[in-house]
């Protein structure tokens, strides 16, 4: 068994929801002392950064891997999964760091970070609170995809993910015997009026994006009153950071206003977001460079409404980015309980990265 399989196996039995990836970081933190790295520990709460300094002028770049499990309820009971990957990204990224130790950097920096809570979206946000983490001028990501992307033996040297937005509001109305409606101001009522004028915004079309309402609820079970209190929560997307911006200002008008015009009124309670993805053509170019050496050819650009705490690190480090996809024919699909992968897209991975490494600072034998 390779390496790069034996820390997927590793990790893969000790998943652990953001935050509280302390086995993980455990496991990944000793490797990479082992390997001779300088290690730092707790960096963004239980994230890991390794380093490894040629001692020559040149660039520093950064293999970024996400960490955490999610969770589920199976049965009624809470168990935490790895179904989206993520130990397969560190195990990855990993063994690129031993082949990057054993060959020897010919130039510059190489920063490994496993990032914790990147389902949370605040992983990112959180090692950059840490100035451990210090200067970076280019950042690579990557991420097994599942099967409705791409193939076993293909993959993307750029995966442009969406701007994702979740808000949740408040509405507030006032509750009324269900005989006498005419005295009380209806939440629920409200609820649904938000809800229309949120389908009636209107983007350019030109622009991919979507604007969902995902939840309606209202307070109690008491069935014979109108309800003084509703909640609605909502789904934003767009494949840009400028689109997104539009669409989070019109949907505040749409809710403020239309749940006004019968007396209620609208707070925002609940809010999150990650921003769409910004790349380099220079890094782009070298992440296809290094596929095309491993695998004779790309995939080429891969556009995707999921979304990525990983370019918070581009925008809040102003540095160079691109964030590579690896065919591993996931199924059912990433984040579902039962999700298996071809076990060698790991090498696969571990061989793109090295060679990214290669290509940005230089590998050769000591």
């Amino acid at each position: 068994m390779s390496y790069v399989e034996k820390i997927f196996e590793r990790l893969h039995d000790v998943p652990e929801r953001g935050f509280e990836e302390f086995k993980t970081s455990k496991i990944l933190a000793e490797e990479l002392k082992n390997l001779g790295y300088e290690v730092f520990e707790n960096v963004g709460r239980t994230g890991v950064l390794g380093i490894l300094d040629s001692k020559k002028e040149g660039p520093t770049l950064a293999l970024r891997a996400d960490m955490d499990a999610l969770e589920f309820v199976i049965d009624g009971e809470i168990k935490n999964i790895h179904a989206c990957a993520h130990d397969a990204h560190s195990a990855i990224v990993l063994a690129t760091a031993k082949n990057c130790k054993e060959l020897g950097l010919k130039k510059g920096k190489l920063k490994i970070i496993f990032q914790p809570a990147e389902e949370l979206t605040g992983g990112a946000l959180e090692m950059m609170k840490d100035k451990r983490l210090g200067k970076i001028d280019e950042i690579i990501g990557c991420h097994l995809r599942p099967v409705e992307d791409m193939k076993l033996g293909e993959a993307s040297e750029a995966v442009y993910h969406s701007a994702t937005v979740q808000m949740q509001y408040k509405i507030t109305g006032l509750s009324s015997h269900g005989a006498r409606p005419h005295l009380g101001i209806s939440a629920l009522d409200a609820a649904v009026i938000a809800t229309n004028a949120i389908n009636a915004i209107r983007i350019n079309p030109a622009i991919p994006h979507s604007i969902k309402v995902t939840n309606i609820s209202v307070e109690g079970r008491t069935y014979n009153k109108i309800p003084s209190e509703a909640t609605i929560a909502l789904d934003l997307r767009a494949e840009t950071n400028n689109i997104i911006e539009e669409i989070k200002e019109k949907v505040k008008n749409a809710v403020t206003y239309s749940v006004k015009s019968i007396g209620a009124s609208a707070e925002l309670i609940g809010f999150g977001e990650v921003i769409a993805a910004e790349y380099d053509k220079e890094i782009i170019e070298s992440c296809k460079e290094a596929i095309i050496n491993v695998l004779g050819k790309s995939f080429g650009k891969l556009y995707n409404y999921g979304g990525e705490d990983f370019h918070y690190f581009r925008r809040d480090l102003n540095c160079k980015a691109s964030y590579i996809g690896i065919g591993a024919e996931a199924s059912p699909g990433l984040h579902h309980e039962k999700m298996t992968f071809k076990i060698e897209a790991l090498e696969i991975g571990e061989k793109i990265m090295t060679e990214i490494v290669n290509i940005r600072l230089g590998l050769g034998k000591k």
